[in-house]
């Protein structure tokens, strides 16, 4: 848990304040401004650069007064199979604040993992951050260990490294490393910098394998480690400050 820097607690232009309060990225912050849906100090804000001092202004979104700044928390999750990667959920399954115990402020999904797929999912209460290392432009790389139907051969291989056709575009460059193949299956260490939905899958299934198991076991330069399904972590400080350089914070 880190405390908020000096940079969260002086004048700061409002965009960046909704942003580390989780209430949205910076560009939506400005579409809000632009709406006049935020208020300074019982004033509708009509310039982009309005800046104020977050927990000693009032500062509203459509008339609610957002959170005060707080400690900044960064958890790693091991996501369990059959779990939502949200924070409610209307058909009453599983969801992923299930298995955080003991956090009194209100954490939130870095990204998602599919309802059938496990492994390393990040929560944070640091909009930001969250923001950047989901950012396509970032290109932050994040790791599967995948179980697939069948076993692949060294042509197929190379068409997934360099990218294969999808109904929304090629699926782009990808790190491939065929660990091992047998009895009707093949497993393999996938690394992708894009977060389009269900990428991983799909781009398997249309080269002919259906995906069994699919597990995050890297994200960045985090690493799942020993940590148990259903169990989670703190990031250790250096964990932190390694992701914000890889994305420009530091």
């Amino acid at each position: 848990m880190k405390k908020p820097s000096s940079k969260e607690i002086g004048p700061q232009r409002i965009n960046r304040i909704l942003s580390l309060a989780g209430v949205t990225s910076r560009r939506k912050a400005d579409d809000l401004i632009r709406a006049g849906r935020v208020t300074h100090e019982g004033r509708v804000v009509q310039e982009l650069g309005t800046q104020a001092v977050w927990g000693k202004e009032s500062i509203r979104v459509d008339g609610k007064e957002i959170s005060k700044p707080s400690s900044r928390i960064y958890l790693m999750l091991n996501k369990p199979f059959a779990c939502i990667s949200a924070l409610s959920d209307p058909a009453g399954r599983p969801i992923i604040t299930d298995f955080i115990k003991d956090i009194e402020e209100r954490v939130y999904p870095v990204g998602r993992l599919d309802f059938d797929s496990l492994g390393l999912l990040l929560l944070t209460n640091d909009g930001e951050w969250a923001y950047r290392l989901t950012h396509p432009s970032y290109h932050v790389p994040k790791t599967y260990k995948v179980t697939v139907e069948g076993l692949i051969n060294p042509k197929t291989l190379n068409t997934l490294k360099k990218g294969v056709r999808l109904e929304d575009g090629s699926s782009g460059p990808a790190k491939i490393a065929l660990l091992r193949q047998g009895e009707g299956k093949s497993i393999l260490r996938v690394t992708i910098t894009k977060g389009r939905s269900r990428l991983v899958r799909r781009m398997l299934e249309a080269s002919g394998h259906r995906v069994i198991q699919l597990i995050r076991t890297g994200f960045g330069n985090l690493g799942l480690g020993d940590l148990k399904i259903g169990e989670y972590r703190h990031l250790k400080n250096h964990e932190v400050e390694a992701m914000k350089k890889m994305v420009g914070m530091s």
